[in-house]
């Protein structure tokens, strides 16, 4: 992927087996933390969460700060790397999707996840066996995103 300066600010954390439902267990706990009076849907939401792939792979990102290049240029790689994990996913014949959610963003939940304290998940990629065809979602008028730099 693009990396300026070579940085590689990113790893990654592979959740699989048991550890999807420890995590959905973790994500159960912390919505009743976080919202007493979440709906029972939403908790089984979250206690499923990671139950649908056989394989999530969790892209976590650290940027280093104060550094020549510049933090949004380390996200962006990082986002390039969970677009190219998708592609190869899917080369592959495999089914995949990108998630975050609150799974991402709770701190705690990170930590159960093993992202360290200066770690934030950029995505969280689903892959396995497609079972049925996703619903094409309708696109944007392309020319309508294009414009000309003035000469």
């Amino acid at each position: 992927v693009p990396d300026h300066g070579r940085l590689e600010p990113w790893r990654f954390i592979l959740i699989e087996g048991s550890a999807r439902d420890r995590l959905g267990d973790v994500l159960y706990r912390r919505v009743l933390e976080t919202l007493p009076d979440a709906s029972a849907v939403r908790l089984d939401k979250e206690r499923s969460r990671f139950s649908f792939a056989p394989c999530i792979v969790a892209v976590v990102i650290k940027t280093l700060k104060d550094h020549k290049v510049p933090e949004i240029e380390q996200v962006l790689s990082g986002g390039a790397v969970c677009m190219n994990l998708l592609h190869a996913a899917h080369q592959f014949g495999f089914g995949a999707q990108w998630l975050t959610g609150f799974a991402a963003y709770d701190r705690p939940v990170l930590e159960a996840l093993g992202a360290g304290g200066d770690e934030q998940v950029l995505g969280y990629i689903h892959i396995g066996t497609r079972t049925c065809q996703p619903v094409e979602r309708e696109r944007p008028d392309v020319a309508g995103l294009l414009t000309a730099a003035t000469p």
